[in-house]
């Protein structure tokens, strides 16, 4: 799923590309991506694109006349520029966006269709899409901390709570807890306020590296490698892979569609986590540690 970095980079790509000019038409070839029905969403045609912003992980274009378009990319939705009129994909589009200077198109992989379009008029109508998550880069220790410790959670769980926090998912919270060396699973009501402090600082830093390095990617174009696994990355999606600090293979939590990604030994003391399903097969033979743990 695109998260804050993601996001943010296909944003500062569309405000060079569209703010200003007029959405000419939306074409929406799969029903199914519109949740909203009023105003229709032939409403858009011709207005004006005054400004874009991101509310937690949807892209919000504010257009003439107090109209918004509400876009989420859910997990496998992504944007493309092409030249303007192109013709929507078959299998993976689901809309198109004609400005005079290009196309947007929006597109989604796999057979879950979650991604959705919402057209809605009036600022306050947009209280709806806000799940109330801190935006960390705009917050302080104290505000950080205050919402790490409301509720009492696993830290992989309270970072990707858009309640909580804004724009952070399965992709970098890996990262984050990481780079804090924090176990995923340690609950947010036994932190130390030392590890609370190298929560924020991992959780800033990974946000604003990750950010950066998306822009020089992109350069002048527009992103066009929006994935949530990057060989750059230290641990998420790196299954056995060395641990970039310490060379101990990378271990993995897997769950429903998610995936948690973790170094035993930066992170959990050697121990090895329990994966449900691979944990109840071997039961009593499941390894403690990653020093019981013997690879094929």
């Amino acid at each position: 799923m695109p998260e804050l970095p993601d996001i943010t980079a296909y944003i500062e790509a569309l405000e060079s590309r569209i703010v200003g000019q007029p959405l000419e038409r939306v074409r929406i070839p799969k029903p199914f991506l519109l949740r909203s029905v009023d105003p229709p969403i032939s409403a858009a045609n011709g207005k004006r694109v005054i400004g874009i912003r991101r509310m937690g992980k949807r892209i919000v274009l504010e257009l003439e006349d107090d109209l918004f378009l509400v876009i989420h990319l859910m997990i496998a939705g992504r944007l493309r520029w092409v030249p303007a009129g192109a013709k929507v994909p078959g299998k993976l589009g689901l809309a198109a966006f004609d400005f005079p200077n290009g196309t947007l198109i929006l597109t989604e992989a796999g057979s879950k269709r979650r991604a959705s379009l919402w057209l809605v008029r009036g600022e306050k109508s947009l209280a709806q899409f806000d799940r109330g998550g801190l935006e960390v880069l705009d917050a302080d220790i104290e505000q950080f901390t205050e919402r790490l410790t409301r509720e009492n959670h696993t830290l992989k769980r309270s970072l990707t709570d858009p309640r909580l926090f804004s724009g952070i998912g399965n992709a970098y919270s890996d990262e984050i807890l990481h780079r804090a060396k924090l176990s995923p699973v340690k609950h947010t009501n036994r932190l130390t306020s030392e590890e609370i402090k190298r929560l924020f600082d991992a959780t800033r830093a990974i946000l604003v590296e990750w950010t950066d390095r998306l822009r020089r990617e992109s350069g002048n174009d527009f992103p066009a490698k929006v994935t949530a696994f990057r060989e750059e990355m230290a641990v998420h999606g790196k299954y056995r892979k060395p641990c970039p600090v310490c060379g101990t293979p990378v271990q993995r939590i897997r769950y429903a569609d998610n995936e948690t990604n973790y170094c035993p030994r930066c992170q959990t003391d050697g121990k090895l986590l329990a994966d449900r399903a691979l944990s109840r097969l071997l039961k009593q033979d499941w390894p403690k540690s990653i020093d019981e743990l013997t690879w094929s």
